[in-house]
């Protein structure tokens, strides 16, 4: 389980998280929509400790932390507990897919290299990356750098997965096979929250949807009431633009 309790962040003067609530239970799928500029990714990175809030508390299982008095220990066990699959893939462009997940593995894990070489191989061949061990960053697709950043993710065995709009840098193309690879991720019932754009993907996959709007939680809720029924009002203004997409998934 994964909670955020009155999470505050400001750059400077300007106030880009204003309270923010969010619960998931362990197992569950949690998709968070909404306008750009509302803070949706600010929030995972707050979760992931790539941002320092000014406020709030976040507890992951049993663990609960103040961010306004993280400690290194507290940093560690955080970065233990979760992994990010980022919108631009941020791999190692000098290393290797398959050291691209190994390196993780070794230096915040503590695995042998033999232990990490098979780790990372049996993800790869999970996310169909296997012949593309060798590669780097720069030889792959769009949706095949995705693809090894998610099995990174995976292969790190995390608590809770952040997938921070996975496809808004990729191809349309390719933005099906990534989506098919985060909805069997899903069915895994791996805990996971999913900052996306892709409400057809979200009524589909998740179990809850979070809408955001101006760094507050606006709607929050079972996925197909809120996409299908908002009770707010600016949630459904906002699910209006797509309602036509929206209308054919069952």
């Amino acid at each position: 389980m994964i909670r955020l309790c009155n999470l505050h962040k400001s750059f400077g003067d300007k106030a880009i998280l204003k309270g923010i609530d969010l619960e998931v239970e362990s197992g569950e799928t949690v998709a968070v929509i909404g306008p750009s500029g509302s803070g949706k990714s600010t929030t995972l990175r707050c979760i992931n400790q790539l941002e320092q809030a000014q406020k709030g508390k976040l507890t992951i299982g049993n663990r609960e932390y103040d961010l306004e008095k993280i400690t290194p220990a507290d940093l560690k066990e955080i970065r233990s507990s979760t992994a990010m699959v980022f919108q631009n893939f941020s791999l190692y462009e000098n290393k290797t897919a398959l050291w691209n997940i190994m390196l993780p593995l070794i230096k915040a894990k503590k695995y042998s290299k033999e232990d990490a070489r098979k780790t990372a191989l049996e993800h790869l061949e999970k996310v169909g990356l296997l012949p593309w061990k060798d590669h780097y960053p720069s030889q792959l697709s769009g949706g095949q750098a995705q693809r090894v950043g998610i099995a990174r993710a995976l292969a790190l065995k995390p608590e809770v997965i952040l997938f921070d709009e996975p496809t808004s840098a990729l191809d349309p193309e390719m933005v099906q096979g990534v989506l098919g690879l985060i909805r069997e991720i899903s069915k895994e019932r791996i805990t996971s929250i999913i900052v996306t754009h892709e409400l057809e993907f979200a009524l589909d996959v998740a179990d809850h949807v979070v809408f955001m709007e101006d760094g507050c939680v606006v709607e929050k809720g079972e996925a197909r009431e809120v996409l299908k029924n908002p009770q707010n009002e600016r949630t459904a203004k906002f699910l209006g633009h797509f309602a036509d997409k929206l209308e054919y998934v069952i």
